[in-house]
């Protein structure tokens, strides 16, 4: 369940800077979210 709610804090802060217009960070934290947070929740 800790999983789960680091990527969704994650995501959310990719998101939040991607709104802002961050061209840097945003795709970084939205990366790391979908890429390694969400699977790593999943599988275990």
């Amino acid at each position: 369940m800790i999983k789960w709610g680091i990527a969704a804090v994650v995501l959310a802060a990719g998101y939040a800077d991607l709104a802002r217009g961050g061209a840097t960070i945003a795709p970084i934290l939205l990366v790391i979210g979908y890429g390694i947070l969400i699977p790593v929740a999943i599988i275990s």
